[in-house]
């Protein structure tokens, strides 16, 4: 979808282009011969063979389940396994006829009723009751399905099923559930392999509900927030570091993987600023911390800073600054205190203001939007914490504003003398 816009804008540009005399025909047809073919968008066609396939499966699993006790356990596996073969020989039939999209819903639909099939199988002849197994069993599936096929939706299901499969481990086990790293990380070979924007999205996003529910765990003592912060780092200097690549698939999974990880960053530090208040705080100094969760967050100051260093960037030196900042705050903010954490608050809103400089500075816009949800979030955190003297936050946030303004006004003096 985004590519077609952007062509649809590129084509315009080139006939103003040509029309002003900026290039020459020939330049006009070298470019549009040096641009890769589109894939075939979803026309109207499609959107109803879509919905009329989506009632016919509905349909279906309605006739099936009204009538599924009166049915033989043969007949009830031979019927799944039928859906199962049928889904993915339609994927087949509309891959062979260019219709793509067709093609994906019918690999996903596919592995929906392998999923299906898995839980009805076990209800049937009365399986052990490891509901997180199965949920493994069904992600193994989706993700071979998808590594043969190619197919994006395939891969979420496999990735939704994995995530629940996680989720229920982790409240099982008494430290966060390592496994689901590697199944992430498969995924996220798949892809790099398929150079697919859609697939870099669905893998970041996946680690989101991992980095939730180990912050969650009841048996490490720790706030949510300072893991939260620590994987936030990870994810926007790993992602920083893969888009600095000369890789191309590489440099366009860490420029999706960066953008989540701002925002991510973005969102830890408003729940540090949220649970700064001294009915959060923990009573745990930073030395009782997992020590793997403090490497998560030096190993993504390292990568950015790594990369600040290489590539003479300096949005992604400013970059580096937003993450040493929350961290630095979260870890000031892990020992039980008496008094408002003034220092960490100015801290926090430096490290958004620097994620918005370095969005600018790398017209990444995700990041200045993360920068500026951030910066709301954190002074309304400021504003209406639970305890404290509303008085001295206001004073706060006035000293901070009339810093803010004087900045900018030495910038608004200096800065077009450079540009000059």
């Amino acid at each position: 979808m985004f590519d077609r816009a952007y062509r649809q804008r590129l084509e315009a540009d080139l006939t103003r282009w040509e029309a002003d005399g900026v290039i020459t025909p020939a330049s006009l047809t070298a470019i549009r011969a040096a641009l890769p073919p589109l894939a075939p968008g979803i026309n109207i066609a499609v959107v109803v063979a879509i919905v009329g396939g989506l009632l016919i499966a509905a349909a279906f699993l309605a006739f099936v389940a009204a009538h599924w006790i009166e049915l033989a356990r043969l007949l009830r596996l031979a019927m799944l396994l039928a859906g199962v073969l049928i889904a993915h020989g339609l994927g087949a039939w509309f891959a062979r006829a260019g219709q793509p999209v067709l093609a994906d819903l019918c690999a996903s639909v596919g592995a929906i009723i392998f999923g299906a099939a898995i839980a009805l199988v076990g209800q049937m002849y009365h399986l052990g009751g490891d509901f997180a197994g199965g949920m493994l069993l069904w992600a193994i599936g989706a993700l071979a399905a998808a590594a043969l096929t190619g197919s994006r939706g395939t891969l979420a299901v496999a990735l939704t099923a994995a995530t629940i499969w996680s989720w229920m481990r982790t409240f099982e086990i008494e430290v966060p559930h390592f496994a689901f790293a590697a199944f992430w990380l498969f995924a996220g070979g798949l892809a790099l392999a398929w150079n697919s924007r859609v697939a870099a999205h669905l893998v970041a996003v996946a680690a989101f509900p991992w980095w939730i529910a180990s912050s969650l765990h009841p048996h490490l003592h720790f706030r949510p927030s300072f893991m939260l912060a620590n994987g936030a780092a990870l994810l926007f200097g790993g992602g920083l570091a893969l888009a600095a690549l000369a890789w191309e698939r590489a440099a366009r999974a860490g420029s999706v993987l960066s953008n989540y990880g701002a925002l991510a960053l973005a969102g830890a530090a408003i729940l540090e600023a949220v649970m700064a208040n001294e009915v959060f705080r923990s009573h745990t100094g930073l030395a009782n911390q997992p020590l793997w969760i403090i490497s998560c967050g030096v190993a993504g100051m390292i990568f950015a800073v790594a990369v600040a260093a290489t590539a003479r960037r300096i949005g992604t030196a400013f970059a580096a600054g937003a993450i040493g900042l929350v961290l630095a705050a979260a870890a000031a903010w892990t020992p039980q205190q008496s008094s408002e954490p003034w220092l960490a608050y100015a801290a926090l809103l430096c490290a958004m203001l620097c994620l918005v400089v370095s969005g600018m500075l790398d017209a990444a816009r995700p990041r200045i939007v993360a920068g500026w949800l951030g910066i709301a979030g954190v002074i309304a955190a400021i504003t209406w914490a639970v305890k404290g003297s509303l008085l001295n936050r206001s004073i706060f946030l006035a000293a901070a504003g009339i810093v803010a303004v004087a900045l900018a006004l030495i910038l608004n003096r200096f800065v077009p003398r450079a540009r000059e």
